[in-house]
């Protein structure tokens, strides 16, 4: 690993599949299924403390250039004619989704929101503040920031608020329902 991942140096990063009793079981199911070009090993865990997994907290406390290669995985609740979509963006952690304008056109909804905490934490059966992209429900749709692909590296939630993921950009298009999206967030 290199900058901005020096500051994870005790403990150091480790191929995620070796860490799959630390993972949630969607994530850790997603990581034993993996294929595609980017190997499953090139996906790296590292134990992080859960007092300090939001975002804000965890740049504070590593450094700010943690921030231009972190991402959020969001959970939203798109609505159209009663019936309800369940999706996730991936986005970078210094900008927002936009919800209202990306996120809306290509999930066809007349209106998005966040899906409340309970929905979003039941249905991935992943921690609030840990939600990630791998181990996500294959039948949602995921939307992926573009930006995100062109990065080396990015660091994610694991899946529970202790760890981190830090995997490949160019892996998030071999998840299940992944749309690489430029402009998704601002």
């Amino acid at each position: 690993m290199h900058a901005p991942f020096d500051c994870f140096s005790d403990p150091a990063p480790v191929p995620a599949p070796d860490r799959l009793g630390d993972l949630v079981a969607p994530v850790a199911a997603a990581l034993r299924d993996w294929s595609g070009p980017v190997p499953a090993d090139e996906v790296l865990y590292v134990d992080t403390d859960p007092a300090i997994a939001d975002t804000a907290t965890f740049v504070e406390h590593y450094g700010p250039g943690l921030l231009a290669a972190s991402a959020n995985c969001v959970v939203v609740a798109a609505k159209r004619g009663g019936e309800t979509t369940l999706a996730a963006c991936l986005i970078p952690s210094a900008a927002r989704a936009d919800v209202n304008g990306a996120v809306r056109r290509l999930l066809g909804a007349r209106k998005v929101s966040f899906a409340p905490m309970d929905t979003a934490v039941g249905r991935t059966g992943m921690e609030h503040g840990g939600i990630t992209p791998i181990g996500l429900p294959a039948d949602w749709p995921l939307l992926v920031d573009e930006s995100l692909l062109d990065l080396e590296h990015v660091l994610v939630g694991s899946g529970r608020r202790t760890g981190k993921l830090i995997v490949p950009g160019k892996a998030f298009t071999q998840l299940p329902s992944a749309t690489p999206v430029p402009d998704l967030s601002r």
